[in-house]
């Protein structure tokens, strides 16, 4: 009987057992983990990513090789076998004419990728780091060095893809075009394998690797089309030293500028034109004969870039999590909300929608402040590029601006060069640091509108603004009276306009509401002081992004590190690649190069050498006896003028020539 009773509950356990595990259907076998609703489970690609980087890597460094290659064979020739390599240049900025999309392009490559570190595990894709265990039994990896070291890593890795497009041949554009392949491949197969990833937000990377897929995808075809273009003319277009079209252009829309005001003036305008002039003065529309530097519209192309990854980042890092609270919120926040003494409503239900609306008010403020502080760094940046424009245009005058830290001398210095490598690169970063704070801002203010005015408005609940303004209403109103009754008395009692003049009067009067009211305006100075400190800081956060602009007074201006930079950056600009002395080489250089049979379309026809010249004559010599000595009076004389004014030459000219003016006046 023990036996059968032991052998009945045995079996009784069992079905216990049986019964009880029978609950849990939905736990995986096999000791298979369940995955958490909302956690992306890891991505295996078939394919390593660090092999794919790794021959990326190779390739590049085959592709530089080759490129120093070509460039010794065309620039070397005559002593190829002594002669060394030459490092192909992976951006020509001193180069006009040439086109600013390839680098563009390659700069939005290199910062996207840049940005894509931010959520990596690995800094370096090739090397996966080992996590060694911490005594405290968890893994801690030292990931600081090894993101330094990518920082140099992804430039190194993009230097070929943008050099192929600066040595000009069709060897170049072929091993450009299969570069640019094999990256944009290895993207779009990395993409379309794993779609999604745990960190920030399961689509972060996709949306981050936009910009990335758009500049590879521009290179993989525009380096084939000019393969085809080199293969059809026989040589680059780009194979020319120098090259001033861009320059000659510029001048002569400069020199056409009179006539042209001229018949502008005599004409009227009507209400569109007048509106389009003034839209044009704010907002940077492309003029004929003139081009921004290529560090300008760098600097451009990665402010765009720089606004979407952040914004992007500010977006998906907070909006889901909002709305994933607002989804999981039951009727317990109520009992959180009583612990706090807030008790919305008896009702638990109400408390819960009431909740889950002002998380919803709470989402529209953080997207609405986003959309405002974009919008405002693209507008800033679009009218920062008509002050650029304007800058430069007077400094190839000759005129002098308003600038307090650039210097009288347009001389390059070292301090000059250093401004001018990081221009583009503190320009991204004053973008993503204003960007940043202009969300923090706006975000505060657009909640404290929405919680203290809108909503207890809307609800009829929770009104402590209004409450506060209803228990200090003297003291506002008194400093209204006082500011009123101040500046009516200094308009009807204390002016009096005499002979067309205003004059002081009453000045007992005025001596006695001075002293009176001195406790009220201390009172509104506290208010304006206040005032003060909120407007300064707002302006300071909507134009931190932009260099042309000091935070700082004038007299303070040399110690902001922007502005200063961006002073220096216009000197050596204006320095190197100003468009007369440009075209005055080109012309020189064109006049003693043997011209060929039959010439290209872009080149001088026969008679246009000397037109740099002939801008410069006043009156039309009808001595033909005359014209040759003319001529070459004329080009000595602005050879001479040239070589006096050219900054690359003064640092080897006499003492005495070093301070020189126009006309041979001397300081």
């Amino acid at each position: 009987m023990s036996s059968q009773a032991t052998g009945n509950q045995t079996s009784s356990q069992a079905a216990d057992d049986y019964s009880y595990g029978s609950w849990y259907i939905d736990e995986p076998e096999g000791g298979q983990e369940l995955q958490p609703e909302g956690v992306v489970p890891p991505c295996h690609p078939r394919v390593p990513p660090g092999l794919l980087h790794t021959c990326l890597a190779v390739l590049s460094i085959l592709v530089l090789l080759l490129l120093a290659m070509l460039v010794r064979r065309r620039r070397l020739w005559p002593h190829c076998g002594r002669g060394r390599p030459g490092l192909p240049s992976p951006v020509d900025f001193s180069a006009g004419d040439k086109p600013w999309t390839v680098p563009a392009a390659v700069f939005m490559v290199l910062f996207s990728s840049l940005c894509l570190l931010l959520p990596a595990e690995d800094p370096l894709p090739f090397l996966t780091l080992a996590s060694p265990p911490s005594p405290d039994g968890e893994t801690e990896t030292p990931r600081g060095p090894w993101r330094m070291l990518a920082l140099l890593y992804y430039p190194a890795l993009y230097y070929p893809l943008a050099a192929c497009a600066t040595v000009g041949h069709g060897a170049a554009h072929l091993l450009g075009s299969a570069l640019s392949w094999a990256h944009f491949g290895v993207q779009v197969w990395q993409r379309a394998e794993c779609p999604q990833a745990p960190k920030v937000y399961k689509y972060y990377s996709l949306l981050a690797s936009l910009p990335l897929l758009l500049g590879l995808g521009f290179l993989s075809l525009w380096y084939p089309v000019q393969l085809v273009r080199s293969f059809s003319h026989g040589t680059a277009a780009g194979s020319e030293g120098l090259q001033s079209s861009y320059s000659e252009e510029y001048l002569r829309t400069l020199l056409c500028q009179k006539k042209l005001e001229s018949r502008s003036r005599t004409s009227k305008h009507g209400f569109l034109s007048q509106a389009w002039i003034c839209f044009r003065h704010h907002i940077y529309t492309p003029q004929r004969g003139f081009r921004l530097p290529l560090k300008l519209m760098l600097s451009a192309t990665l402010t765009g870039t720089a606004i979407y990854q952040v914004a992007l980042l500010l977006l998906v890092g907070v909006v889901p999590t909002i709305q994933k609270v607002r989804a999981g919120i039951t009727t317990d926040v109520s009992y959180l909300l009583a612990g706090f003494g807030l008790v919305l409503s008896e009702d638990r239900q109400e408390v819960v929608e009431l909740v889950k609306h002002h998380l919803w008010a709470l989402e529209v403020c953080y997207i609405l402040a986003l959309v405002l502080s974009c919008s405002l760094t693209f507008l800033l940046l679009i009218r920062s590029l008509v002050t650029h424009r304007a800058n430069l245009r007077a400094l190839h005058r000759g005129a002098a601006l308003e600038l307090g830290a650039l210097p009288q001398s347009l001389r390059p210095s070292r301090q000059a060069i250093f401004c001018w490598m990081s221009f583009s690169a503190y320009q991204t970063a004053l973008t993503c640091l204003g960007l940043l704070v202009q969300q923090i801002i706006f975000f505060l203010g657009t909640t404290a509108l929405a919680f203290l005015v809108f909503m207890p408005m809307l609800h009829g609940r929770n009104l402590l603004l209004l409450r506060s303004l209803e228990s200090s209403w003297p003291f506002w109103l008194t400093l209204a009276l006082a500011v009123i009754l101040q500046n009516v008395a200094a308009h009807w009692v204390f002016l009096e306009t005499r002979h067309g003049r205003p004059e002081l009067t009453n000045q007992r009067a005025l001596s006695a509401a001075t002293f009176l009211l001195f406790p009220i305006n201390v009172l509104v100075g506290a208010v304006v002081a206040t005032w003060r400190v909120l407007l300064s800081a707002l302006y300071n956060a909507v134009h931190l992004g932009q260099m042309d602009l000091s935070l700082l007074p004038q007299r303070a201006a040399t110690l902001d590190p922007c502005y200063h930079t961006y002073c220096n950056f216009l000197k050596m600009e204006v320095s190197q690649s100003h468009p007369a002395m440009t075209t005055f080489c080109a012309l020189l250089l064109r006049t003693q190069r043997p011209r060929p049979p039959t010439a290209p379309q872009d080149s001088l026809r026969p008679g246009e050498e000397e037109e740099g010249m002939q801008l410069l004559q006043t009156k039309d010599h009808t001595a033909k006896g005359a014209r040759p000595r003319a001529h070459r009076g004329r080009a000595r004389w602005g050879l001479a003028y040239t070589l006096l004014h050219n900054p690359a030459l003064q640092a080897f000219r006499k003492t005495a020539l070093s301070g020189a003016r126009a006309n041979g006046a001397q300081p």
